[in-house]
């Protein structure tokens, strides 16, 4: 039976798991969200210690296919596994759901990393914040901006004064995110391109609202890493 490690517990890495009948799936979840979705089939907690832990882990259990279903921003992963992948041999591939695009009436502006998101803010900006609690401690220096950031977990304390946490977990609806933009009269939206239906609502509600996106781009796959942008196409391959 073919053997197959999915990294990353994103909506698409649990669609490919469930879709691999006859293959023996484990899915690998950082451990970094306190109440996880899990995937069906056997799951791996926590991480590896690097690639070279990836690496030993992947002969350790005799694994034959390797996936990077991570988020499109998990950079470290992303080079850890491809690091492991050249050095055992195992062949990987990267699933990547589709970016983002602009459409008719959208107001954005790209930009490389969180650092330059939070130099673009306007002064006196009231920011709608959605790019992780880990991001927290780059925005919160802009004391002159107001912040609500969502996420699913909190952040690590203390939070600063100028930002409103608001846990939550997607799907997001277009009517829910302007009701947040009314109630906390927010007139910028940050986000990452994270791509995906569950939380594109808030960027139709940007649009109706006529508020600009700061929209971080992704970073690139390490080079020479095969990718696929949907489910099916993974599985294809997996059993091929």
């Amino acid at each position: 039976m073919r053997r197959v490690l999915i990294l990353g517990g994103t909506a698409e890495a649990r669609a490919l798991a469930a879709r691999l009948p006859g293959v023996h799936v484990v899915s690998s979840l950082a451990g970094r969200v306190s109440d996880p979705r899990l995937p069906v089939g056997e799951v791996h907690i926590g991480g590896f210690g690097g690639a070279e832990g990836l690496a030993a882990w992947l002969r350790e259990h005799r694994i034959d296919r390797l996936v990077d279903a991570t988020h499109p921003f998990a950079e470290r992963m992303s080079a850890s596994a491809a690091r492991a992948s050249e050095m055992t041999g195992v062949p990987l591939l990267a699933l990547r759901r589709p970016g983002w695009h602009e459409e008719d009436g959208d107001d954005w502006r790209r930009v490389p990393s969180l650092a330059d998101a939070a130099r673009t803010l306007p002064d006196g900006a009231r920011v709608f914040l959605t790019t992780g609690r880990r991001s927290i401690p780059v925005f919160a220096a802009r004391a002159d901006a107001w912040f609500l950031a969502r996420s699913v977990d909190p952040p690590e304390p203390p939070v600063p004064s100028n930002v409103h946490v608001l846990l939550a977990r997607g799907p997001y609806t277009v009517d829910g995110e302007h009701a947040l933009i009314r109630e906390h009269r927010l007139d910028v939206l940050v986000t990452k391109d994270s791509g995906g239906a569950m939380t594109r609502a808030k960027l139709t509600a940007a649009r109706e609202a006529g508020m600009p996106v700061v929209m971080v781009d992704r970073p690139p796959l390490p080079e020479g890493v095969r990718a696929a942008d949907d489910v099916a196409t993974a599985a294809v391959w997996i059993q091929g």
